[in-house]
């Protein structure tokens, strides 16, 4: 389900009831911890968190005028959804992850090739999040994104 709002506060505003709370603790876990260089925006639909054009003027490489998406946020209609880049790009980077969740987080790990679905709000493991965000820089990311994905 993507969302015709225009800022992430707007995002957030029309969220249901149920969501709201989450998708905003989620936000301000990712803005808390996100590294120096990235930006949060609107894009597809989501909250995004972008290397911006001034920082990466290629931007994405399947539309190049998008600026290089990293992470993203989503309430969907069954769960509520992170998008994390760099899970994708980085095996050493998913295997962390995937060793850290039952730490922090009740219940399986419910996730595809970059998308970790949360279908309990209540079983969100910010901290874990928090942590994730940090993993990489800007200048890591572009590093990542030009030798695993651009070339694809």
């Amino acid at each position: 389900m993507q969302s015709a709002a225009t800022t992430p506060n707007q995002y957030i505003a029309e969220l249901p009831h149920d969501r709201k709370e989450a998708m905003q603790k989620l936000r301000e876990t990712i803005l808390l911890n996100l590294p120096k260089g990235f930006e949060e925006t609107m894009q597809y639909g989501m909250l995004s968190y972008v290397v911006p054009h001034n920082i990466y003027p290629d931007g994405y490489h399947c539309k190049p005028s998008d600026a290089l998406p990293f992470v993203s946020i989503a309430s969907q209609k069954n769960n509520i959804s992170l998008y994390h880049s760099g899970i994708y790009a980085d095996p050493e980077l998913l295997e962390w992850f995937k060793a850290e969740y039952p730490k922090h987080a009740k219940g399986k790990l419910d996730m595809g090739k970059s998308c970790i679905r949360f279908k309990n709000v209540d079983n969100i493991p910010f901290e874990l999040v928090g942590q994730l965000t940090t993993k990489i820089s800007v200048a890591q990311w572009i590093e990542i994104y030009e030798r695993v994905l651009k070339k694809q």
